[in-house]
């Protein structure tokens, strides 16, 4: 078939999807042919831009950084991430709001006891981090796997250093106890900027934005029967609150940390003041 015109092209593609065997899989290339040829039609990029677009995408794929994943950050920096987060967690008004998972989460961290010390032996302020998880009748959720970790004092994720296989440096998984607490050591997080030495960066610097995200704590909580729970906790009075390189914060994940000069709750020796960032979190009945 010769194709002439551009609604030409874009039908012929659409056609030739006509054979998709799965309904789903055929819906969403036709809206991505759709969507991708109508924006080429706005924008009407030269040869040489389009090519550069390509050329884009590859070094976005190609970005070597460890654990670091460039594509999660471009969809991170772009919104997409917190949209796709949006329209999939919207049921239950009860449960906690969730937020990006971004790009340095590690799967199979090795669990630690309950009230141990995840920093790692991180600088910092110590802060004792003291949650439960509940369902929506705020029953506690025992044997809930809860995986916690954060950037350090310096803005850092352990991912981003050299460390030795099987080390870790504020990153923890706990199991929920029978009152569905976790409780563990810390240091306060600070805010960072995100890398912006790969293709995400270059989005930010040229559209003049700053790369900088709210100091944060994330979690993600998975519990028999009830939905996986991916979010973060910021701390109040963050200069970027506001702002937020990836569009992930939510008035309702912002907590206070609460200033203790009293003996650390496990008897632990704190030299001066040390922080506890207490909180309820709130898991939905369902399995996806």
């Amino acid at each position: 078939m010769h194709v002439v015109t551009p609604s030409e092209i874009t039908e012929a593609v659409i056609r030739s999807f006509g054979g998709t065997p799965d309904p789903r899989t055929k819906a969403i290339v036709t809206a991505l042919t759709r969507h991708l040829h109508a924006f080429v039609m706005e924008v009407r990029p030269s040869t040489e831009e389009w090519s550069a677009a390509i050329g884009f995408l590859k070094r976005t794929g190609d970005t070597p950084h460890g654990a670091r994943q460039e594509l999660i950050l471009l969809s991170d920096v772009l919104g997409v991430s917190m949209l796709v987060d949006a329209i999939n967690h919207s049921e239950d008004e009860a449960a906690t709001e969730s937020t990006v998972l971004g790009p340095f989460f590690v799967e199979d961290t090795p669990v630690l006891p309950l009230g141990a010390d995840m920093s790692g032996g991180a600088q910092g302020k110590p802060l004792w981090i003291d949650i439960a998880v509940t369902d929506a009748a705020g029953s506690p959720l025992a044997g809930a796997m809860v995986d916690i970790w954060q950037a350090d004092d310096d803005g850092v994720y352990d991912v981003q250093r050299d460390l030795p296989d099987g080390a870790h440096i504020n990153r923890g998984r706990f199991q929920s106890d029978d009152k569905g607490r976790v409780r563990c050591w810390s240091v306060i997080p600070a805010s960072y900027q995100i890398p912006s030495d790969g293709p995400a960066g270059e989005v930010l610097a040229a559209t003049g934005r700053h790369a900088w995200r709210p100091a944060h704590v994330h979690f993600r909580i998975a519990a028999e029967g009830y939905r996986p729970l991916v979010t973060h906790l910021f701390v109040r009075g963050d200069a970027y609150l506001g702002s937020d390189a990836v569009f992930g914060v939510k008035p309702s994940l912002v907590a206070d940390l609460s200033v203790h000069r009293a003996p650390a709750p496990d008897g632990r020796a704190v030299q001066g003041a040390w922080r506890s960032l207490d909180y309820r979190f709130v898991l939905q009945r369902g399995d996806r």
